[in-house]
């Protein structure tokens, strides 16, 4: 651990790497519906890609990775951003894999917070043995 408070700001790291990989699921999610006409580049889900902070026992954003593959062209000669042959393009994002990783990052959310509560209350309990 880096300094007396290690645990709490490598549990701090965590709780911020929870909340950065919640937004961007939630921006993921919320363009689950984003057509655009075929030929333009789809909207694509972004991951964060985390790794070890140097020099401290906690973790970083290294930043953000997007779904590849090909787009899906849908045949939907009614909606208004269909190009000239009735064709629009699909969003890259997999809802599934989305409720999942929602799950899995706000798991992590929470046991970040238990941590920083744990070992402040160690700590406070450190501090009361000398009274």
């Amino acid at each position: 651990m880096s300094g007396m408070f290690g645990a709490i700001d490598a549990a701090a790291s965590g709780v911020a790497l929870g909340r950065t990989w919640m937004d961007t699921i939630s921006d993921n999610m919320a363009n689950v519906n984003t057509i655009r006409p075929a030929g333009q580049e789809p909207f694509r889900a972004k991951y964060v890609v985390a790794q070890a902070a140097t020099g401290t026992d906690g973790v970083t954003v290294a930043g953000y990775a997007e779904d590849t593959g090909a787009p899906v062209v849908t045949y939907d000669p009614q909606n208004p951003l269909a190009d000239a042959q009735g064709y629009v393009t699909q969003p890259k994002v997999d809802m599934t894999e989305q409720m999942t990783n929602m799950l899995v990052a706000s798991r992590l959310y929470q046991a970040n917070l238990s941590v920083i509560s744990t070992a402040r209350d160690t700590y406070q309990a450190a501090l009361q043995i000398g009274h």
